[in-house]
């Protein structure tokens, strides 16, 4: 779903025949009325009051964001994989963030994957993905292709609005430059930038893109109130304008990393209680009853937010002369968790005498949270290859997984249905609402007669698991 940004083939268009028009859009007359605007040099740029909106990348983020401003605006929604703007304009969406009738009801949105539609617009919001790479460094990669394509499509006047997570600074050190050098303008003179950085929660239908506040951010006072109005034209929630660009970059990457530190610290007293022969649920239910208490479990930390966005901040601190020991050391936990797990399954199968080589082992969930198909950065995955590295045989059973989507991403294909009295040991990895349904009776009959059921996601009563974090 939009993991690079490039041209891509001709002819992907689908819109409402009444908004045909709109592919017709004569620039060089908006130009030109532009132009007719300013009237003095360093005098207020006036901007389209009803823009034409390029949402670059149709993911998890950018789909739900074209929907909206689908409804108000003329919108085009770029993504450079063929299959997804297909699939898209037969009304479905496979991440299942958006449902058949939300797409139905942006009237005012068509899809493409050809580089030449998005000439008619005026302002471009860039939603591609920020991921890292197998060091943990930022890799900037699609949005460095993004703004290089972008570069040969902006024109004067317009706006481009990134929402991807970075660190403070790269929009305007990284990003910007490369469209200025593609397309020959000037930064604040010819085009101009906006940051508002994206808050989507894959899965969850209660916090939706328009009932969480948005952070918004431009290249100049003008721009920064013509992009808070533009966002607050679809946020019932309202908008924060941060006073630069640079400061609703940190705020959004702060935001993941306390949330990060949070979870490190429970997952931190979870390998303690686990010493002492306490039950860490328990601790943090009787610690809860204080008012201020929050309320943060412990479990495998993955997602294209939470395990990533601190590595960004860090990156750029060290870039900077300054060593993190406070995030990186909750990074260092919250990555070592699922061969915590392991560990911990392992010793309960030694102690009933299970030999662990050639073992089967049932994980149960694939995805980094519970109820939607998201497989971005999973920790779960860090499990099967500590199984995998004792010998032993894993299945990976998750419902909400696109099959093919694992054995790319992973090399994993998950059984269609776990074996009834087959495996050895059972982890509840992932909290999904097929499993909890199941129940303890129907989990423990797909294990033979002594085997080991790890619940991490506590679905489990205490009871019924033979460990959990």
């Amino acid at each position: 779903m939009g993991q690079n940004v490039g041209p891509g083939r001709l002819g992907c268009w689908k819109v409402v025949p009444a908004i045909n028009s709109f592919l017709e859009f004569d620039k060089k007359k908006m130009i030109h009325q532009r132009d007719t605007e300013e009237k003095t040099q360093g005098s207020k740029m006036k901007f389209n009051q009803d823009p034409v909106i390029a949402v670059i990348g149709l993911g998890y983020v950018g789909l739900p964001l074209a929907v909206e401003f689908g409804k108000k605006y003329h919108t085009i929604g770029f993504d450079i994989n063929p299959a997804r703007v297909e699939e898209l304009m037969s009304g479905h969406d496979s991440t299942l963030e958006c449902s058949d009738e939300e797409l139905a009801s942006a009237n005012r949105l068509g899809y493409c994957c050809d580089l030449n539609d998005l000439k008619t617009a005026n302002v471009y919001i860039v939603t591609v993905p920020t991921p890292i790479d197998r060091h943990n460094r930022p890799d900037l990669t699609p949005l460095i292709r993004a703004s290089e394509m972008l570069g040969s499509v902006v024109d004067k006047g317009d706006i481009v609005v990134f929402e991807s997570t970075v660190y403070p600074g790269a929009t305007e050190e990284d990003c910007i430059p490369l469209i200025e050098k593609a397309s020959g303008l000037v930064y604040n003179r010819d085009f101009f930038a906006g940051y508002s950085p994206e808050r989507i929660n894959p899965g969850d239908k209660q916090h939706r893109l328009t009932t969480i506040k948005k952070v918004t951010s431009g290249s100049t006072p003008e721009v920064a109130d013509y992009v808070d109005s533009l966002y607050g034209s679809i946020i019932t929630a309202g908008t924060h304008k941060a006073s630069s660009i640079k400061v609703a970059e940190a705020a959004k990457v702060i935001e993941n990393t306390q949330r990060d530190l949070n979870i490190a610290l429970v997952n931190e007293l979870a390998l303690i209680f686990d010493r002492l022969g306490i039950d860490t649920e328990e601790v943090l239910l009787a610690a809860g009853t204080k008012w201020n208490f929050l309320p943060f479990r412990p479990g495998l930390v993955g997602g294209h937010c939470i395990g990533v966005d601190p590595y960004y901040l860090t990156h750029k601190a060290q870039e900077i002369g300054y060593h993190p020991e406070v995030i990186l050391a909750g990074r260092r936990i919250n990555d070592s968790m699922g061969q915590f797990v392991v560990n911990q399954v392992v010793k309960k199968m030694i102690k009933r005498r299970i030999h662990v080589e050639d073992s089967n082992v049932l994980i149960m969930g694939l995805t980094f949270k519970e109820n939607c198909p998201d497989l971005r950065n999973t920790r779960v995955i860090d499990m099967v290859r500590e199984f995998r590295d004792c010998g032993a045989n894993v299945d990976v059973y998750d419902p909400w997984v696109n099959p093919a989507e694992a054995e790319h991403e992973y090399g994993i294909t998950p059984v269609k249905e776990p074996a009834f009295g087959k495996y050895e040991a059972i982890v509840l990895a992932v909290a999904h609402d097929q499993f909890k349904d199941m129940g303890s009776e129907a989990i423990r009959k797909l294990g033979r007669r002594d085997c080991v059921v790890y619940d991490i996601k506590h679905i489990l009563s205490a009871e019924m698991a033979d460990g959990r974090l």
